[in-house]
Parts: C-alpha cells; sequence; structure tokens
C-alpha cells in the first residue's frame, strides 16, 4: 500500500493513502428518516452514514424542538449520560470549514469520559492480539525538535512507543496515540462501542444544550493564570514554550472537566470521527461538487501542537482529518454508545 507524506495542516499533517450507528428507546424507536425544514441532499447525506442518533438536519431551527425521551438507567463505566437536544453545528465566524452553520436535533447516548487510555488500549491488544497499522507499515508520524521540526515518518513509532523506540513508552493514562482510523473503529468494535459522528461529538463539546462558548468550559483558555487545556504556547513549530507543563500528551483528566462531566474535549489529542469530513454546504444543495466529500475521515478537538496563529482546531467548532490508515502521535479518539 502506498503511503504518501505530505506537509501539516489543521492538526493533521500526515496523509497516508486512501479512505476506507442505531439508536432506540426502551419503548419506542426512534424515526430513523431526517426532517427537512430545508431541502436537504439526500443523496450525499447517505454517503456520511450518520447514526440513528441524528433525527434533523437543515439551515431553519425545527419547529418541533420535542426531544426523545431515553431512559439512561446506570451508566457504563467510565461513560457520561449525554442527554437529546438541537445543536447548531459550526460557526458563521469560524474557518470556511465551519460554515455554515446549521441545526440539528440529537438523541440521547453515552459518550466516554475521556479519551481511551494506553492501558485500555492494551487490554485490547492483549484479548485480541491485535496488530495497528503503524506496527504493520513500521513507522507512524512525529514532529518535534528531533526531526528539525519537519514532520517525518518514524520508524518504530507505534501505540507504546507514539515517538520511537529511543523515546520513553507512553504512559497508561495518557491518551493513546499512533493509532488509524481502522484501528480505532476495531477498539470500539471489540468494546461493544464506537465511534461518534461529528454532530454527536460537536452535541457533547457544546453541553448538550447548545452553549456557544468558544470552548466547552467558556471563552477562556486560561483561568486564575492556569491553562484550561493542553496546547502549544508559542509559534508552532518554532518554539513551545511549554507552559502548560506538557509537552506532548498529558494524563487524561488532568485539565477538569465540561459541566458534562467529560475531560480533553480541547487539546491534548485530536479524536477520530467516524464520518468523512465534508462540506457542510453540500447537504443543503444539489449536485454534490468535487470536494464536497473528502476520501479523509473527520477529527475533533485540537490537540497538544494546536496555537491559534496556526490551528486554533481545539474549538468547539474546530475540524481536522487524516485518512483511514494514517497514525500520527497527536491524534487519538474516544468512544461513544447507544442506548437501548
Amino acid at each position: 500500500m502506498l503511503r504518501t507524506f505530505l506537509p501539516f495542516l489543521y492538526g493533521s499533517a500526515l496523509l497516508i493513502s486512501f479512505l476506507s450507528c442505531q439508536e432506540k428507546t426502551d419503548n419506542q424507536q426512534i424515526d430513523t428518516s431526517i426532517t427537512q425544514a430545508t431541502e436537504l441532499n439526500d443523496e450525499f447525506l447517505k454517503k456520511l452514514n450518520f447514526p440513528q442518533t441524528v433525527s434533523y438536519l437543515g439551515l431553519d431551527k425545527p419547529k418541533d424542538t420535542t426531544v426523545v425521551k431515553v431512559k439512561s438507567g446506570t451508566a457504563p463505566a467510565d461513560m457520561v449520560y449525554i442527554q437529546g437536544g438541537l445543536v447548531q453545528i459550526g460557526s458563521d465566524e469560524g474557518l470556511e470549514q465551519e460554515r455554515p452553520s446549521f441545526w440539528a436535533k440529537i438523541a440521547p447516548f453515552w459518550m466516554d469520559t475521556h479519551p481511551v487510555t494506553v492501558a485500555e488500549f492494551r487490554k485490547f491488544i492483549k484479548a485480541t492480539n491485535y496488530k495497528t497499522e503503524a506496527e504493520t507499515f513500521g513507522n507512524a508520524g512525529i514532529i518535534d525538535e528531533s526531526t528539525g521540526q519537519q514532520w517525518i515518518l518514524k520508524d518504530g513509532a507505534n501505540w507504546h512507543h507514539p515517538m520511537g523506540p529511543d523515546f520513553p513508552a507512553a504512559a497508561d493514562d495518557h491518551p493513546v496515540t499512533q493509532v488509524s482510523w481502522n484501528d480505532a473503529n476495531a477498539y470500539a468494535k471489540w468494546a461493544g462501542k464506537r465511534l461518534p459522528c461529528e454532530l454527536e461529538w460537536e452535541h457533547a463539546a457544546r453541553n448538550a444544550r447548545n452553549s456557544r462558548t468558544i470552548y466547552s468550559w467558556g471563552n477562556d483558555i486560561q483561568s486564575q493564570g492556569k491553562y484550561n487545556a493542553n496546547i502549544w504556547q508559542g509559534k508552532f513549530p518554532v518554539k513551545n514554550y511549554n507552559e502548560d507543563g506538557f509537552a506532548y500528551t498529558s494524563p487524561v483528566g488532568k485539565f477538569g472537566k465540561t459541566p458534562l462531566g467529560l475531560t480533553d474535549m480541547s487539546g491534548n489529542v485530536w479524536e477520530w470521527q467516524s464520518n468523512p469530513k465534508f462540506n457542510y454546504e453540500a447537504l443543503f444543495r444539489t449536485p454534490i461538487r468535487d470536494g464536497d466529500l473528502s476520501p479523509e475521515l473527520a477529527q475533533r478537538g485540537g490537540s497538544f501542537l494546536c496555537e491559534p496563529g496556526w490551528c486554533h482546531g481545539y474549538r468547539v467548532s474546530g475540524r481536522s482529518s487524516s485518512t483511514s490508515e494514517t497514525s500520527l502521535f497527536h491524534v487519538g479518539f474516544r468512544c461513544v454508545k447507544d442506548i437501548k
């Protein structure tokens, strides 16, 4: 399989070859059709394969704001109940890839409190003897002072040694990285979960109440002199002042929780999403144009490499993407679970 190495852009630099969800209540099956307040491009929508938690999409806020009620029951271990609601996806003040903003209605679901950790991923590896794509290829993407601040494919870099064998092993309580989209899906299937779609992720990041703050916790990246996320301080990639104390990944939960009880929704690592990255506008027009549907899979949340002058991707509406077999040292994932 051909692997192509391209420059870093919006938190994802490594491009490697090609592209490669059901919800019901206790007593009520959720309508699987997408309600149309404005005309949707059904052909395009099918390509995105959104889960059945998504029951409305439109440029206009729906007249019917009723959200299906689901009995949450006891939360699965290390997961948070995300209540259903309306959410305005994107930002009309953001980058072109975040516009136009549009409305979605999302049914409740469970979401991992934090990104999957190294320790959790190790349990999966031991139980299944799974071999990640970085291990199969023999290398994965990193950038730091040792690479001359250039992205390289580092031989021996993988989930347990994300910087390569000449660097320390990944700590158990840090998010697992150097996992491809395919690897993340394999883990999710083993765990009885799935990856979130972008709409679910943003609904959760907006605290399931369509909060319009820049970040899940508010509008300030610092509070009382302390950082609220693991990000780059300085000018990427020239200088990182490392004021938050972490040059690479940090322990999950280190920077506190959102009002919903989630951690690491901004910074630390980008998180794989279930859907391809797509042009928001293409949901509401025909025909489909070249570039409307990316061969890459979407990512959310930003990472420790993000800084506003280069990549302000840790905003709630921030987006990135990579191909399905890409493995990078600043990309991980978290899972969601349907409520049945």
